[in-house]
């Protein structure tokens, strides 16, 4: 099964079993919400726990979570610092507008420019206004590009590829 970050457990909220988390949702309001399960990633030992949100709350800036069977600071001490996910169950396509994605949807397809293979999207990077695709090309330094209409043309999903146009310009490797 896939699991997908959504937040990180940072420190603890008073003596009452609260953690504080610091979100990396788009969705907020639907991934910390009373009853959801989440899984937290424990570095040591390195496992996933599952745990049922009994609380939420909003406190400066932070996420403050509570989970079921665990009442006081000394039962959520070792959630520290820990990663937050989901698992691929809890993701739904209702959540997103046409032409909007999950990162784990794009990273990994091919990127053509007309018929000529670019590369493979590696990463997607959150600097602004919009996403920067990083595309990994054999033999050339990545190519970053900008996930706007102009460029981006078209992702397909079911065959694997996305057809983008680069500007001139922002391809110096040529």
């Amino acid at each position: 099964m896939a699991y997908y970050n959504i937040g990180k457990i940072v420190n603890t909220q008073g003596i009452k079993g609260e953690v504080r988390v610091i979100s990396i949702t788009d969705f907020p309001e639907k991934r910390f919400r009373k009853g959801n399960t989440v899984f937290a990633k424990l570095d040591k030992p390195k496992k996933l726990i599952s745990l049922v949100i009994d609380g939420v709350r909003k406190h400066k800036g932070f996420i403050l979570l509570h989970f079921k069977g665990y009442p006081t600071i000394n039962d959520v001490e070792f959630l520290k610092p820990s990663v937050l996910m989901i698992d691929e169950t809890s993701l739904s396509d209702t959540d997103l507008k046409p032409g909007e994605y999950y990162y784990h949807q794009i990273i990994g397809l091919d990127v053509y420019e007309d018929d000529q293979f670019i590369g493979k999207v590696k990463e997607i990077l959150s600097p602004g206004a919009n996403d920067v695709w990083v595309v990994q090309r054999k033999g050339k330094s990545d190519l970053l590009l900008p996930k706007i209409d102009s460029v981006v043309k078209e992702v397909d999903l079911k065959k694997q590829r996305i057809m983008v146009e680069i500007p001139e310009g922002l391809d110096d490797a040529n």
